[in-house]
Formats: structure tokens, C-alpha cells, sequence
């Protein structure tokens, strides 16, 4: 029997332990990520451990939380956090740039890797094949350090969404009905792995490539695109109906959306215009 996301990524990282449900594991950590409200203890510890450099792929040190300049406790900390980052080898996002966990998804996450966060939302990585965890700050310092980190091997379920979503149905409301019947406990120490056989949760680059292509008009046309980031490639194909295929791990095209072709622009208009919005035709 083949093996899930979560237990190929496990078997490449893994320290020590059988990668069996509930039993303890060790991994290897590739990224880390901190904050300004955890990361100033987090790296006092890891300043304590004594290695002169962090020992990750990447780790990243984010000051997105405690803003507010009303005293010197906070200016202290960013200065601080700043010297480190300089010192050991971490990036800084500074001020402004962006919250930690969405930063790290768009810039820095890699799928198949894994990732270790002081900070609760650092799982939102999982949405593109990272096995991304949150953690205390003492276990985001020692794997800085190199150390492996240790978990109880969680358990896999398969959620297979079928169809597509109502207006105004978001993934939030998804996951909340999934909460409602596994229990708000349900998901510890679990990993839920979700396949679709439709576009469910359009991203941006999706939703642009929508707004652009609804306007398509005349005659019949067939080309590749990917968007900006490099991750999202479509087929696009246009007759009667306007269609996007989605790349398929196996090199195939898999129907992502369809919609009736209204009419509007002509084809090297509409190329044009997705040039402009970011996409790069292939």
C-alpha cells in the first residue's frame, strides 16, 4: 500500500522512532519561524545552546506582533531581534513586511519540507505540502541548533471534497464543519490530508486568471499559462465554452472550471491582458 503526503515526508526527515500512530518520533526540521511576541526568548535559549550558527535550511525571524512604540520594551526587542538575525544567519522580516504565517506560505515555505513556529498559525504552510508545526519557543531554538524535534506520530484522515462550494462558502466553513463533527479535540494529533477532484478554493492568481478569462470571445484557442509564483499552471481552452485544466503531478490536465463563453475580447486581447495581470504564457 502506498503511503500519504504526511508519511513520505515523515520517512525522509525522520531521526529516530517507527512512524506508526502514537508512537514517539523524531524529525529533522528544515525551516523554523518566530515572531517579536515569542522569538526573544526563543533566541536567548538558542544563544544559550552555543552553536555559531543556526543549523536549518532557512529559519526566519519575523516582527509582525508587538508593534506599538509606546515604551522602549518593544524598540528593545526589535533591536535585539535584529542583532541576532545579523549574527546567526536568520532572515528578518522587518516591520511591515507582512504576518509571519503568510509571509512564510508566499516566500519561503517549500513543499515537502518541514517547518517548525513559534507561532499557532504556522500550520497555514500545510496548504502547499509542508509539514508545518507549531510549537513552544525552547523546541524552535533546539532545532535551530540542529536538533531533531519530537512528536508523537499523528494519525492521517483523508478528506475528499466532492463537488464545489455554495456562494458564499469559504474553506473556513469547511474546516468549521469538520471541527463539528470530529469535535474542536478532533484534529490532535491528527494530519488531515484533503483531496478534491475540483477547483474548491480558487487563489488569487486563480481568481485573476477568472476575472481575465470570463471575457474571452471569438473563434477557438488553446494555450498554457503560468501565473507569477511559478506554482500555478492551467491549460486554457476556448470554444463554444470557456475551459481551465489544472497540471497534474503524473503530467496530465485535469478540468478545473468551466464556464459559458460571453461575448467581449478577442483572443490577443485577452493575451495581452494576463501578461499584465502577472501570467506568463507558455
Amino acid at each position: 500500500m502506498g503511503l500519504n503526503l504526511t508519511q513520505k515526508i515523515v520517512s525522509t526527515h525522520l531521526a529516530s522512532g517507527r512512524p506508526e500512530p502514537g508512537t514517539e518520533i523524531a524529525i529533522r526540521i528544515d525551516q523554523t519561524l518566530t515572531h517579536d511576541a515569542t522569538g526573544t526568548m526563543a533566541y536567548l535559549q538558542f544563544e544559550a545552546i552555543g552553536v555559531p550558527r543556526v543549523r536549518t535550511r532557512r529559519s526566519v525571524s519575523y516582527i509582525d506582533h508587538n508593534l506599538l512604540q509606546a515604551g522602549f520594551e518593544n524598540a528593545d526587542d526589535h533591536r535585539y531581534l535584529q542583532s541576532i538575525a545579523a549574527r546567526y544567519g536568520i532572515y528578518l522580516s522587518r516591520a511591515g513586511n507582512g504576518i509571519c504565517h503568510q509571509v512564510q506560505l508566499e516566500r519561503f515555505s517549500v513543499p515537502g519540507q518541514t517547518l517548525l513556529g513559534s507561532d499557532s498559525h504556522t500550520p497555514t504552510s500545510g496548504a502547499i505540502g509542508t509539514l508545518a508545526i507549531g510549537a513552544g519557543g525552547l523546541d524552535v531554538a533546539a532545532a535551530m541548533a540542529g536538533a531533531p524535534y519530537y512528536l508523537a506520530m499523528p494519525r492521517v484522515t483523508l478528506v475528499r471534497l466532492v463537488g464545489a462550494l455554495r456562494p458564499w462558502v469559504t474553506a473556513k466553513d469547511v474546516i468549521l464543519e469538520l471541527l463539528r463533527r470530529l469535535s474542536v479535540k478532533g484534529g490532535v494529533g491528527r494530519v488531515m490530508e484533503v483531496v478534491t477532484e475540483e477547483l474548491w478554493f480558487p487563489d488569487e492568481a486563480e481568481v485573476e486568471a477568472y476575472h481575465t478569462l470570463r471575457y474571452l470571445s471569438g473563434g477557438k484557442m488553446r494555450f498554457e499559462a503560468v501565473d507569477s509564483t511559478g506554482r500555478l499552471r492551467i491549460l486554457v481552452e476556448v470554444s463554444d465554452v470557456v475551459r481551465i485544466y489544472r497540471a497534474t503531478p503524473e503530467g496530465g490536465w485535469r478540468l478545473a472550471t468551466r464556464w459559458p463563453k460571453p461575448s467581449g475580447r478577442t483572443p490577443k486581447e485577452v493575451l495581452t491582458a494576463m501578461v499584465l495581470k502577472g501570467w506568463k504564457v507558455v
